[in-house]
């Protein structure tokens, strides 16, 4: 992918960090944080980082909490749901950086809130 035909990053990540005060499910308990920070340590350890490339971000609420916690990729707008570390991993190995969709962990389109 070059920078000109996918704009300024290749593949964007948002990871949801919300953490809501009222007892609600949200993303920062499932240690949405931990994922954020591999995701983004492997990411520049790679070399994957910058123009053309790929950019990890943190998010606050993506209003997707009860399929949390949830990261979304762009430009394809995939959202995912996982679990720990080897979750992120497949989603770098396999989306991120081959622009392969890991199915097993994309959210369902129904779940929101």
């Amino acid at each position: 992918m070059t920078q000109a035909s996918q704009g300024y990053y290749a593949r964007h990540i948002f990871f949801c960090l919300n953490e809501r005060k009222n007892g609600e499910q949200s993303c920062a308990q499932f240690k949405a944080q931990e994922g954020f920070e591999h995701c983004k340590v492997r990411i520049k350890k790679e070399g994957l980082s910058g123009p053309g490339q790929i950019r990890v971000n943190k998010a606050g609420c993506l209003d997707r909490c009860a399929g949390g916690p949830v990261a979304v990729v762009y430009p394809e707008a995939v959202w995912y749901s996982y679990v720990d570390q080897a979750d992120v991993d497949e989603i770098i190995d396999s989306h991120l950086k081959n622009g392969k969709v890991v199915e097993r962990l994309v959210l369902p389109p129904d779940v929101g809130r």
